[in-house]
């Protein structure tokens, strides 16, 4: 018997991870699967006076875990009433439960925390890890401004099955409709002599079709850009979007990399995104946890200027 998939959230009390858990119980609603909630605490690493302090309602390190895991559960109940959850309250390092939990699930969703300012980080580091460590598609959720927005895909000269495969399940649930970009990097100073589409058309082309095929009855367009800076053009492309879904094709010669445009994506996007991960084999997941490296954006690509208390929450 196939067991159940679940979509699994991380929640740590913070305004994203808040948007992260609503969002992740529209999705469960929509594509029919239950919802993980997840709750990380490192205070049991750090001392072992997790108990209550005398006189004081609700107070001590354990309770605070347990409330925050309450009130995530009472984000999703508000979201999705019916939806059937689980909840676990989880000691140690979030990403390492966050991997284990979500191998073999449909999706892990996970707020941003970012620095944002200056930076334009918008992308904490248990985010970014998920992101290039997870063996399933991994959703960062930051403020969703434009819930009615296209779904928006980048792909690159293979097509991007993974990526594409996963908007059009998006843009299919919730009726969006579907922009796929495909960006032609144009070194600076690079005079181009003829058509500036050449094959970049061709692929889109047989990209749009693959899409068609795919997600019969959905609006479908294709943008084929040319800049000198690819994850400029993409973000551009994706303003006003509803989510934007991006592949994991990194380069380096560390497994466990995403690649410099889905990391400039996934650090500068204003809204949502989606990385579509797949595990290549068994056991992937944690061989990339263990080797997990960032890629940072270079070059003409770069952007410019352990104890456990599961909980079985009963359905809202």
């Amino acid at each position: 018997m196939q067991k159940s998939r679940n979509i699994v959230v991380g929640y740590d009390g913070s305004v994203e991870a808040g948007h992260a858990v609503r969002w992740a119980a529209r999705q469960a609603v929509l594509r029919g699967y239950g919802l993980h909630l997840v709750h990380c605490s490192l205070w049991p690493l750090l001392t072992h006076d997790l108990g209550p302090v005398a006189g004081v309602e609700n107070s001590g390190l354990e309770r605070s875990g347990e409330i925050a895991l309450d009130e995530g559960l009472a984000l999703a109940k508000d979201e999705a009433p019916g939806l059937k959850i689980q909840t676990s309250l989880l000691y140690g390092w979030a990403p390492e439960h966050l991997l284990k939990l979500s191998a073999g699930e449909a999706m892990l969703v996970v707020g941003s925390r970012g620095i944002g300012g200056f930076m334009g980080l918008l992308v904490g580091s248990v985010s970014l890890e998920m992101a290039a460590t997870a063996s399933c598609p991994v959703a960062v959720i930051r403020a969703d401004d434009h819930p009615e927005g296209p779904v928006v895909v980048a792909v690159d000269s293979s097509g991007s099955a993974a990526a594409l495969s996963d908007a059009c399940t998006l843009a299919s649930l919730t009726g969006a409709k579907l922009t796929v970009v495909h960006v032609q990097h144009a070194p600076a100073g690079f005079r181009r002599l003829r058509d500036p589409a050449g094959d970049g058309q061709e692929l889109l082309d047989s990209v749009l079709r693959s899409a068609r095929e795919r997600a019969p009855g959905i609006s479908i367009e294709g943008q084929l850009l040319t800049d000198t800076s690819i994850p400029r053009a993409i973000l551009e492309a994706t303003r006003g979007a509803s989510i934007t879904v991006v592949g994991t094709k990194g380069h380096g010669l560390i497994r466990g990399t995403i690649g410099s445009t889905a990391h400039a994506v996934l650090h500068h996007a204003r809204g949502p995104v989606l990385i579509s991960r797949r595990a290549d084999r068994p056991g992937d997941g944690q061989e990339n946890r263990n080797r997990y490296l960032l890629d940072e954006p270079t070059g003409a690509d770069a952007f410019p200027g352990s104890n456990r208390r599961p909980q079985n929450g009963a359905p809202a």
